[in-house]
């Protein structure tokens, strides 16, 4: 075989394993989301009160009627204590959706008003927020997210 050929199908197998691994969470949390980590935990209170409390509330309690669509089809911001949502998603799936946007892993056509804060946050600091976030959930919740996450892991998945 032409050396060219196999070294361009080489780098081709590459770029869409590499794509795979991404779509299925393989890079999406460079550490897990720790709320048993009282440093972390106290990190993420800080931040999450200066970037996160202006829309999901400082004790987490999210906007008003936050499963109706607002005039511009997205939806106000849930609430992150448990009776909102988040705590049905992996690890890996909360880290990519602080990290890049709500659009980043939304289905097409859905409108997500979740910005990305990659670009304002270091990984250490969304790891942080979202440990906060899930040492403020009962004991039982954080159990429960805690299987979830391993469930998660053996699909190979953040989801």
């Amino acid at each position: 075989m032409n050396p060219k050929v196999l070294i361009g199908a080489v780098v081709l197998l590459l770029a869409i394993g590499a794509g795979l691994w991404a779509m299925v969470g393989g890079d999406a949390v460079p550490q897990r989301i720790r709320a048993d980590d009282a440093a972390l935990v106290a990190l993420g209170a800080d931040v999450y009160a200066r970037e996160c409390a202006a829309c999901h509330g400082v004790r987490l309690e999210g906007q008003p009627n936050w499963r109706s669509r607002l005039p511009d089809g997205g939806f106000p911001a849930p609430p992150h204590d448990d009776t909102g949502h988040t705590w049905h998603h992996a690890d890996g799936l909360l880290f990519r959706i602080t990290r890049d946007g709500g659009g980043s892993v939304a289905p097409p056509g859905f409108k997500s008003n979740m910005p990305a804060f990659g670009d304002r946050l270091s990984d250490r600091e969304i790891q942080a927020v979202l440990s906060y976030i899930k040492s403020r959930w009962p004991k039982e919740l954080r159990a429960r997210h805690d299987l979830l996450n391993g469930r998660a892991a053996e699909q190979g998945s953040s989801r």
